[in-house]
């Protein structure tokens, strides 16, 4: 029993044993189970963690990959004091007369004036403003290099402003300007004229640049220049009276402002009251410095002052007074000699009057040429506000010295053309400074706003800089041609064969970022980005094409096909595989875009109307549209100008706007010289009721629906009729390539070239004896120059026409 019992108590046991067992089991399972579910949120948070970090990690590098600089060897290697000879020069070309040294901290020198009379009601004289209304001004000569002059034309006044670099030394060498002020009439009326020192404030403080004040002399130092002494001389003339000041500026852009703040009225026997310069309050507070120094002179014309730079390191003085004469006339000789000699304008049988205009005009762009220093504000998708570029330097020519004294990236392309007729190295300078602001994307900034002086001339839309914006590729072209032309300078034992082997993985970058943010959605397409339809436009503006309101499609969409930039790609390929064949590199994958882009099938399945017989753009597009006035519910508010849209867009080519754009095949050279497709552009080219004009191609054909017609309620016409120089210097180019080439067109090409050179360059000439002025284009019906003045960017190309010079 008792074993019974035991046993029972036994089983008993042995039973509540298993049945624990089991409780025990399917807890441990539970336990099992969670911990597994436990272990899989856990490793499931780690990824979702690992993912956010990484998004946020990709973000936080997409975000900065749009200010970070092309991690390659700079193309500019010597610049500053490592380049002397083109170390001091007017690199500002946004005042009337301006001198400062290729190096960021440069102090800067020019020159102000002002009427005595109260009635001229002129203010004072400082930056190039259109709105000065000078019957002209502008450089006579001037070589880049050693010396400059100019006239600028201020009734009842003319000012002849002159310079000339003494080299040697340490710290550059030393220079001379020369003012001379004549009356214009037989009154001789006082004038007031002033000249100036000041360091630029933008670039932060930098206590070991000074500078100070003496009894006509104006003294300082930098770390770059050493001591240096600007001494005031007065040649010829009478001086009346002088004043001078030590004041503190907050930017090279409020020069003017802060003079104006610093006069004070004096008795004076002879003028009653006097304005002269006095003390600066701001220098009372200790935090700030003497960064700005004018010196005023009260004179009687003709009146000559020879302003003399001079540093400690070299015992004998710049040029001054008679010496400096004479010098003068020696350097005009020799450009005289040079330019004839380059340009062989006499030869051809051009008159005195108008190789004087062909000087100014290439003066005008060598003279325009600037240096800049400062960072662009610039975003991406990826960046929520806009961001500072790096800090760069930038040499480079600027379209107009009165309206955009800054660089543009498209036009540079054309400057160099000229620029490099004159002087290669300073065309192969300009382009290595642009090739450095490239960025680790391989995109460029299409205007550069370096600076206070030149940000202050900015309007606040126009100064950020989207990533996704293109500008063509005309820089990449003029490099090309430069080592076409010039072949021996890339010959492996010179300096600038080293120059172009930097630059070339630049060119690569800034290629193969066309390739990939600007494709289209058809294979070998390809599309503008940045075109925005704000429901104002009449026909959204295209800036990045450098053609800004040339009609594309009305409604802008990822479908459309720009037949323009097609062909700056085929352009583009053809010159990275010339550059890269001069260096030695492989050319098959450039030349394999060029052969696929030329392709004229492909060309004219994309492009060719064979319904109006012309290439056009492709897109979303319809010509119902109209300007109508809409007004606010709100009173308060007003009305406004809107786009009203008639028929419906369709997606179809874009036939209506025969002009510039439908033009590109040929400009570009894509067609060859047997195309029946070329007979045909040659053909709608000679008619009056399209593109041609007595004065040069229009840039759209008179019967396009808008022809001349507004974009906005307050924006004008720009690419809808006016005649372009650069456009028409592309269409000469062509025509000559198409002149010389065995085919059936080469008569009518060379007939027609022949023509419009005559049209072109006659007109200019013409509209710059009427007006003193190159303008930045001129109008189809009547000639008039238009647009902003003096325009010697790519107008200055009539200097190259005129010689049948042609480097595309």
């Amino acid at each position: 029993m008792v074993k019974h019992r035991k046993a029972t108590v036994t089983h008993k046991h042995g039973n509540n044993n298993e049945s624990g067992s089991s409780s025990g089991a399917s807890e441990s399972s539970i336990a099992s189970r969670t911990f597994h579910l436990l272990s899989i949120w856990k490793t499931g948070v780690g990824v979702m963690c690992f993912i956010i970090a990484v998004y946020v990690g990709t973000l936080g590098y997409l975000e900065t990959r749009v200010n970070t600089p092309l991690d390659d060897e700079k193309a500019v290697q010597q610049s500053g004091l490592a380049v002397p000879e083109r170390y001091w020069g007017t690199y500002r070309p946004g005042v009337y007369f301006g001198i400062k040294s290729r190096e960021p901290r440069s102090p800067v020198f020019g020159m102000m004036w002002y009427e005595l009379a109260a009635s001229a009601h002129k203010g004072i004289r400082h930056l190039c403003e259109q709105n000065d209304n000078l019957p002209t001004y502008g450089w006579l000569r001037h070589d880049g290099v050693n010396f400059g002059e100019q006239l600028v034309s201020d009734p009842p006044h003319d000012i002849h402003t002159s310079f000339i670099k003494t080299p040697g030394g340490e710290y550059g060498g030393q220079w001379t300007a020369r003012i001379n002020i004549t009356a214009t009439g037989k009154e001789n009326t006082p004038i007031v004229l002033i000249w100036y020192g000041a360091l630029d404030e933008s670039l932060g403080a930098d206590e070991h640049s000074i500078l100070w004040a003496e009894y006509g002399a104006l003294r300082g130092h930098t770390p770059a220049l050493g001591n240096f002494k600007v001494h005031l001389v007065p040649h010829s003339g009478k001086l009346i009276h002088t004043s001078y000041s030590e004041a503190h500026c907050s930017g090279l852009h409020l020069l003017k402002e802060k003079f104006y703040s610093l006069l004070k009225v004096e008795k004076h026997p002879n003028f009653g009251r006097l304005a002269v310069l006095g003390p600066d309050d701001e220098l009372n507070d200790k935090e700030k410095g003497i960064n700005f120094v004018p010196i005023q002179m009260l004179i009687e014309t003709p009146f000559v002052l020879d302003v003399v730079y001079s540093t400690e390191d070299l015992p004998s003085p710049p040029l001054k007074g008679d010496e400096y004469t004479k010098a003068l006339e020696n350097y005009k000789k020799e450009f005289d000699e040079k330019f004839e000699k380059e340009f062989k304008l006499k030869q051809k049988g051009y008159s005195d009057q108008d190789v004087n205009i062909a000087k100014a005009a290439m003066s005008n762009m060598i003279g325009g040429i600037g240096y800049f220093f400062g960072a662009s504000r610039v975003q991406s998708q990826y960046t929520k506000e806009p961001v500072p570029y790096w800090r760069a330097p930038l040499y480079t020519a600027v379209p107009s010295r009165s309206f955009f004294p800054r660089g543009f990236l498209w036009d540079e392309g054309f400057h160099g053309l000229l620029i490099g007729k004159w002087s290669p190295e300073i065309q192969l300078d300009i382009a290595a400074h642009w090739l450095d602001l490239i960025n680790v994307e391989g995109w460029i900034p299409r205007e550069q706003i370096l600076g206070a002086e030149a940000l202050a001339r900015v309007p606040k839309e126009f100064v950020v800089q989207s990533n996704a914006a293109a500008n063509p590729p005309m820089l990449l072209l003029q490099i090309a041609k430069l080592v076409k032309s010039k072949p021996q300078m890339f010959e492996h034992r010179y300096a600038t064969r080293h120059t172009l082997d930097r630059m070339f993985p630049r060119l690569q970058a800034w290629y193969q970022w066309f390739q990939t943010t600007q494709k289209g959605e058809e294979p070998t397409s390809y599309r503008w980005r940045g075109r925005e339809d704000d429901g104002l436009q009449l026909n959204p503006k295209t800036l990045t094409s450098g053609l800004d309101d040339y009609p594309r499609a009305s409604h802008p969409s990822d479908i459309e096909r720009h037949v323009d930039l097609r062909c700056w790609m085929y352009a583009a390929a053809d010159a990275m595989a010339t550059i890269a064949r001069v260096l030695d590199r492989d050319t098959d994958k450039f030349e394999a875009v060029r052969d696929q882009l030329g392709d004229e099938d492909l060309l004219n399945e994309l492009h060719w109307s064979s319904h109006t017989q012309t290439y056009a753009d492709y897109g979303l597009h319809t010509d119902g549209v109209r300007f109508v006035r809409q007004h606010s519910k709100n009173q308060q508010e007003g009305s406004k100008v809107v786009r009203s849209v008639t028929i419906a867009p369709q997606p179809r080519l874009v036939t209506s706007a025969f002009g510039y754009v439908s033009l590109f095949p040929m400009l570009l050279k894509v067609l060859k010289p047997e195309s029946d497709k070329l007979g045909k552009i040659l053909e709608m080219l000679d008619k009056e009721d399209l593109l041609w004009s007595p004065y040069g191609l229009r840039s759209l054909s008179k019967l396009s629906p808008l022809y001349m017609k507004r974009n906005t309620e307050h924006d004008p016409p720009y690419w809808r009729g006016q005649v372009w120089v650069n456009v028409n210097y592309l269409a000469l180019s062509a025509l000559r390539h198409y002149a010389r080439a065995a085919g059936p067109h080469a008569p009518r090409a060379a007939d027609l070239q022949r023509r419009l050179r005559d049209n072109l360059v006659g007109n200019i000439l013409s509209e710059y004896k009427r007006t003193g002025y190159l303008w930045e284009q001129y109008s189809g019906e009547d000639g008039h120059g238009s647009g902003c003045k003096p325009f010697t960017g790519w107008t200055a190309l009539v200097t190259l026409i005129m010689a049948d010079e042609y480097y595309l």
